[in-house]
């Protein structure tokens, strides 16, 4: 059973780098593994969220978990896989970003109950009461800053244009001593994580070694890429958030529902929990009727289930195949209630009432009052070649104007970009 998650990684292909002989420990004993996450924004997104299921996995397979809140590393910042450095955050932010990130994350683990429950610890506990001079005498003497340099994340920078501050320096071996202090007060002997994780991790296990002679592991995942190489888990929005305010289920939906078919072929083993008898048939499925989208549907349908619910997931799809079916006459059907039910939640952007006093100019509403296109030549180019429609209405004239009357219950406006993208117009007070 305990060998599960090893075997788990492999055939999903997320298996990066590991340390001698973890294979052997996890098929042997429980073992107590963490990730960190450091509270940088005030929600998880989709890039952590493949951590986040590493977790479950660990867990499933009847080993322990920690989630480590990043409190003291996050007000550092980590310097892997960045080429500047970031911005450092106030205490407030910090804290808020860190009450968000824990409430996330306790609906993915069992905290609750078994020998295995997961624990959810924050750094900064142990770092508030330590000095510099503490930390430098105790910690920094038994890494060389030869070793440090050493790592790639380090040498990437110390090469580029922007350098490296001292403050981002030490993030390794602040994390190296989260790992130590794990192993030494709650007996975790291994440390999981991203690839841009793994000079972080064997520092760790380095200080480890180094303070009390013993061993500790090391296992790091793939950085999911999509299949033109750019970055997965962005939008042209940018991140796709689990926070249901900064990501709506209805966008979390369609993100899963509009990837490429290469793109699927690799997700779903990455994000689902289907089995490999699963995987395969629904492999087979879409092999023989892409067009209908087997993959995506499957796990458009398993991660928004798992990051929501399934009244959200009930909710995206009935809004998905209304926005593609629907007509004007649909549209004006629809009572108030039902209205804002089935398109609240696409994109909304509120419009004053003052600024409706007097007729807008659709361009205008389109790029300066929202900024449903970025630019006013990016919204004549699609107006002009019938893309946008109004109310399901198809509109090409730059200069219609829109009124309160356009607005349906008074209240609001369907924008259409293309056949994909839907936003809604609310008139605010």
């Amino acid at each position: 059973m305990k060998n599960q998650f090893f075997e788990e990684l492999q055939w999903r292909g997320i298996l990066q780098d590991c340390t001698p002989d973890i294979e052997n420990t996890l098929k042997q004993e429980m073992v107590t593994a963490y990730i960190g996450f450091d509270p940088t924004a005030d929600s998880l997104h989709i890039g952590n969220l493949m951590q986040i299921i590493t977790l479950t996995r660990l867990q499933s397979a009847g080993h322990k978990p920690i989630v480590l809140i990043g409190g003291a590393t996050g007000m550092i910042g980590d310097p892997s896989g960045k080429s500047t450095e970031r911005n450092l955050l106030s205490i407030d932010e910090i804290e808020k970003n860190k009450n968000a990130i824990k409430n996330q994350l306790a609906q993915f683990l069992n905290f609750n109950t078994g020998p295995n429950k997961a624990e959810m610890l924050d750094n900064y506990d142990w770092f508030k009461q330590m000095s510099f001079l503490e930390f430098a005498r105790d910690i920094g003497k038994h890494l060389t800053v030869n070793y440090m340099m050493a790592k790639d994340s380090v040498k990437s920078r110390l090469s580029g244009d922007t350098g490296m501050s001292f403050t981002e320096f030490t993030y390794q071996l602040i994390q190296g001593f989260d790992f130590y202090y794990l192993h030494k007060h709650h007996n975790c002997t291994l440390q999981l994580g991203g690839s841009d994780q793994w000079g972080n991790i064997t520092t760790g296990i380095e200080l480890i070694r180094r303070k009390s002679n013993a061993t500790a592991y090391g296992i790091t995942t793939k950085l999911i890429k999509k299949s033109d190489g750019s970055k997965f888990g962005k939008s042209e929005g940018g991140n796709i958030w689990l926070d249901r305010n900064k990501t709506s289920p209805y966008k979390f939906y369609q993100f899963w529902l509009n990837i490429s078919d290469d793109d699927a072929h690799t997700m779903i083993k990455v994000f689902s929990f289907k089995n490999q008898e699963e995987v395969d048939k629904l492999y087979l499925q879409h092999k023989e009727a892409p067009h209908e989208r087997f993959l995506q549907k499957a796990l458009a349908q398993e991660v928004t289930i798992r990051v929501h619910s399934e009244a959200d997931y009930n909710q995206a799809v009935e809004t998905s195949l209304f926005l593609f079916k629907s007509t004007a006459d649909d549209l004006l059907k629809l009572d108030e209630h039902n209205f804002y039910k089935m398109l609240g939640g696409i994109d909304t952007y509120n419009v004053s009432q003052n600024n409706l006093q007097n007729d807008i100019q659709l361009i205008a509403l389109l790029t300066e009052h929202t900024d449903i296109f970025k630019s006013k030549t990016e919204a004549r180019t699609m107006l002009k070649s019938n893309a946008v429609a109004i109310n399901k209405t198809k509109q090409m004239a730059e200069t219609f104007l829109i009124s309160k009357s356009n607005f349906i219950h008074h209240k609001y406006l369907l924008v259409s970009k293309g056949k994909k993208e839907h936003y809604l117009i609310l008139v605010s007070n």
